[in-house]
């Protein structure tokens, strides 16, 4: 398993601690094994591979994720996805976590380059799904941001952005659905809608 070399560096400065990078990759693999939290690799869809650093990881339960926290940590965007993540793997789907790079031109007129995530890469056979979680779309800010990554992938896989607002399934003009996170879980063949 990679770790992103930061994070013993990260750790002790934050935690003031001495526990080394290993001892906290077997911490990390010991909670794997245990089935408390589990991985998503980082894929490059456009370079078709996988990258080794940084990896995600999700919580099997999200029940005792916050109660090992005291219920002090509530955030219902990281909950939303930890959900969608883990109701992907029990459809039987692997999941990643896709990185995109994506061309812009700056206000200097030079090329910039920037790496956008897709939440979650769900393969099942041949079925793919582009799939991001998205709390709330309020503003065609937030809209533009949320379709950004989606939006550039050039493939012909469903891309889907998944909402917490009960809204209908709604389809745009690039293709990309949209649809509340209670038709995703409650209807079993929600990414086909």
């Amino acid at each position: 398993m990679t770790n992103p070399p930061k994070i013993e560096a990260t750790f002790k400065s934050v935690a003031q601690s001495k526990v080394s990078q290993n001892t906290i990759r077997q911490y990390i693999e010991y909670l794997e094994d245990a089935f408390i939290i589990n991985r998503a690799n980082r894929y490059n869809v456009k370079g078709r591979n996988y990258i080794g650093t940084p990896l995600k990881y999700y919580f099997e339960d999200v029940g005792l994720r916050n109660a090992r926290l005291g219920f002090r940590q509530i955030e219902e965007t990281h909950l939303m996805e930890n959900i969608i993540y883990n109701e992907l793997r029990s459809r039987g789907y692997s999941v990643d976590v896709g990185i995109v790079e994506k061309r812009d031109i700056n206000e200097a007129g030079k090329e910039i380059k920037r790496q956008l995530e897709i939440d979650f890469i769900a393969n099942l056979g041949s079925k793919r799904y582009y799939i991001q979680s998205a709390f709330s779309m309020s503003s065609e800010e937030k809209r533009i941001q949320e379709k950004a990554s989606l939006a550039s992938v050039n493939d012909s896989f469903k891309k889907i952005i998944v909402v917490k607002d009960v809204v209908g399934v709604t389809r745009d003009e690039k293709g990309i659905t949209i649809m509340s996170v209670y038709d995703f879980l409650l209807k079993e063949n929600s990414l086909e809608l």
